[in-house]
C-alpha cells in the first residue's frame, strides 16, 4: 500500500507497528521535517529514493503527498493483554462507524486525550487504511488498536481485568460529568446508524450521556461523542 505525506510517512516510520518497504522523496524539496524523515528512514535502513516530482505524482493516489510516499505493508494491529494489566488504563470502544474519515478523527482524538487503546470489531481497511492514516494525522500507527470479532466477550475479559465499563447512550443514563473515571475504565460509544451492539451493551456497568447546553434532541456524531468523553476523562485525570 502507499501512504502519503510528511505527517503520514513519520508516523509509520516513528510508530513502528508497519513493515516500510521504501521511501520516494522529492529530489528537489529541502526541508527541516523531511530531512529528518529520511534520517529516520535511514536509521532503520529503509530504502530512501529521491525522484523527481512528476515521477512522485505518477505513483501516488493523491496530490497532497508532498513530495514523500511511502509504499507499506498494512499496520500490524495490536493485542488486548498489552493493556490489561497497565495500571488505570482507559480504553474506547467503537462500533457502528464505517467512514474511514471519521474513524481517523476518532482516534485522532483519542490518542490526544491519552486513550491507551481502541476496541473495533474484526474488518479488513486494507483500502482505507492510507486515508485513516492521514485524517488521524499520523495517530494510527501510534495508537494501540485491537480487533476481536466478539466485543461482547473482549469487554467481558477486560472487566474479569478490574475495568468498569461505561456505554455512551441515555437510557437510565447519567451524566458523564457526574462520573469519576478512577482505575481502569473503558468507554463504548456507537455509530449514528446502528449504536451499540447488544452484546457489547449486556456487559456494561454504567450508562453516561452528554449534556447540551440547550433543548438540542439529536445524538453528536461518535467522533464528538469521544473527543468530549476522552477529554474529560483527561482533564479529570489531570486532578489526580
Amino acid at each position: 500500500m502507499i501512504i502519503e505525506g510528511n505527517i503520514s510517512v513519520k508516523a509509520a516510520i516513528l510508530g513502528g507497528k508497519r513493515e516500510i518497504q521504501k521511501l520516494f522523496v522529492d529530489e528537489k524539496k529541502k526541508d527541516r521535517d523531511l530531512s529528518f524523515i529520511i534520517h529516520q528512514a535511514m536509521n532503520q535502513q529503509i530504502p530512501v529514493e529521491k525522484i523527481r516530482r512528476e515521477a512522485i505524482d505518477n505513483i501516488a493516489q493523491g496530490r497532497t503527498h508532498g513530495g514523500c510516499i511511502a509504499i507499506c505493508k498494512p499496520r500490524r494491529l495490536d493485542a488486548l493483554e498489552d493493556v490489561l494489566q497497565k495500571q488505570n488504563a482507559f480504553l474506547f470502544l467503537v462500533e457502528g462507524v464505517e467512514d474511514p474519515f471519521n474513524l481517523g478523527y476518532i482516534i485522532r482524538s483519542l490518542y490526544a486525550a491519552g486513550c491507551d487503546g481502541l476496541l473495533l470489531r474484526k474488518r479488513d481497511w486494507k483500502d482505507s487504511e492510507s486515508v485513516i492514516l492521514k485524517s488521524s494525522a499520523g495517530a494510527l500507527d501510534y495508537m494501540r488498536i485491537i480487533m476481536n470479532d466478539d466485543l461482547g466477550e473482549t469487554v467481558k475479559t477486560c472487566r474479569e481485568n478490574g475495568f468498569t465499563c461505561y456505554a455512551a447512550m441515555r437510557k437510565d443514563a447519567v451524566s458523564y460529568f457526574d462520573v469519576r473515571y478512577q482505575g481502569k475504565c473503558l468507554i463504548a460509544v456507537g455509530g449514528e446508524m446502528r449504536g451499540l451492539s447488544k452484546g457489547v451493551l449486556t456487559q456494561m456497568d454504567h450508562n453516561i450521556f452528554i449534556p447540551y447546553a440547550n433543548d438540542f434532541r439529536n445524538a453528536l456524531n461518535a467522533a464528538s461523542a469521544c473527543t468530549a468523553i476522552g477529554f474529560e476523562i483527561f482533564r479529570q485525570r489531570q486532578t489526580l
